[in-house]
């Protein structure tokens, strides 16, 4: 069985959690974590498909303000141009506006498409990020386990007895 020397503690009964050498060590963790999760999450995005990389732009596009401006530009020039407000533009759809209930309906219909394929990608690598996080809670309980095991080896060496300041 490990002993808290062989796992790195030190035997010094100087050091306390907020003493120098701890925090170097904390913070050195956390860095390599920092670190672990984001090649994570660029690993991630460069392991996309052409599809996927083309599905998200799309969807980036999509739920811009600018596209929304623009939508607003275009259906109102539609409407314009075809209520026959604009002298020498002839009416090619004239209301109820047939022609442009059908593009917006197929805009619809593929804009969906673009958006689910984002979100399956986003849902997988959420469920590959899920996972990640459970092996590192397994991880943390057993070492908190552990701890908690030393804990009470100390406390049965001192058979119950708190030393007194």
């Amino acid at each position: 069985m490990e002993n808290a020397t062989s796992r790195g503690y030190a035997r010094n009964r100087e050091t306390t959690p907020d003493s120098p050498d701890n925090s170097a060590v904390a913070s050195n963790i956390l860095a390599s974590s920092i670190g672990t999760i984001a090649n994570f999450e660029r690993r991630a995005l460069l392991q996309r498909s052409t599809a996927e990389r083309i599905a998200d732009r799309i969807t980036r596009f999509t739920g811009s303000a600018s596209f929304a401006l623009l939508h607003l530009a275009w259906f109102s020039l539609w409407i314009v141009a075809n209520a026959g407000l604009v002298s020498g533009v002839p009416v090619f759809d004239p209301f109820p506006f047939s022609f442009l209930t059908l593009v917006v309906s197929l805009e619809a219909i593929f804009l969906s498409l673009f958006i689910l394929m984002s979100q399956n990608r986003m849902t997988r690598h959420a469920e590959r990020r899920a996972h990640v996080n459970l092996q590192i809670d397994l991880l943390t309980e057993q070492e908190a386990t552990m701890r908690l095991q030393l804990l009470q080896t100390v406390v049965n060496h001192l058979d119950g007895r708190l030393p007194r300041e």
